[in-house]
């Protein structure tokens, strides 16, 4: 069972993101709350497998509480997907510098924000299809995010997580990647657990973010392509 909780300061967005989660077998509700102090603090307690969380709240924001949920304070993180009605860059850009594991915009088909919580649960990012292009290109230009930078990670990374980090970059998700190496889920895990630190960063997303800036992979249209 999926342990879900839900923060959003609009009381019709909660109670329809409730209704829609709990409907499912495989997820449960197990907190909601009105803005990000009360969000923390229940997620802090209540330990749910994925926090939703809006970005805009009053109190805290919904970045902040994401940056507290995969900080050193949570241990171990909690995994958070963002949902907002806001596709302005800087908002996804602080998402993802937070370690958000998922950004999605709340006009979303329904069926992609249950598999977005399944995929968050599951450990696997998820990134709204209609910003992913622009987002990584944007990263790329901006050259935000960089802890580490290629020439230093080739000197970190054994070959196998440099393939692990190829495929994480080309979406696939753990299973995928299992499937294309010939190996247990369970060794691209930990493959990922040792890779993430020695990138310098805390989510799958920042880490494909990671490689694109670093020109491990590029972005087509990106500025010098």
């Amino acid at each position: 069972m999926i342990r879900v909780l839900i923060a959003d300061d609009q009381a019709l967005v909660r109670a329809g993101l409730a209704a829609l989660l709990g409907s499912e077998p495989d997820i449960e509700v197990v907190g909601i709350a009105s803005d990000g102090t009360e969000a923390l603090a229940l997620a802090r307690t209540l330990r749910p497998d994925v926090a939703c969380l809006d970005i805009r709240m009053p109190g805290m924001d919904g970045i902040e509480v994401a940056r507290a949920l995969s900080g050193t304070d949570t241990d171990p993180p909690i995994p958070v997907l963002m949902l907002t009605t806001f596709d302005l860059d800087d908002y996804v850009f602080g998402a993802l510098e937070a370690g958000a594991a998922g950004f999605l915009l709340k006009d979303a088909d329904p069926d992609v924000i249950i598999r977005a919580v399944r995929q968050v649960a599951a450990g696997n990012g998820t990134l709204d299809q209609a910003l992913t292009r622009r987002v990584l290109r944007e990263f790329v230009d901006r050259r935000r995010l960089q802890p580490v930078t290629g020439a230093r990670a080739d000197g970190l990374l054994t070959a196998r997580e440099r393939e692990v980090l190829l495929l994480l970059a080309e979406g696939m998700s753990n299973e995928e990647i299992a499937a294309a190496l010939v190996v247990e889920v369970s060794t691209v895990k930990s493959h990922l657990a040792r890779m993430l630190p020695k990138l310098g960063v805390r989510s799958r997303l920042q880490a494909v973010v990671w490689a694109y800036q670093n020109r491990i992979v590029n972005v087509p249209g990106a500025t010098g392509d």
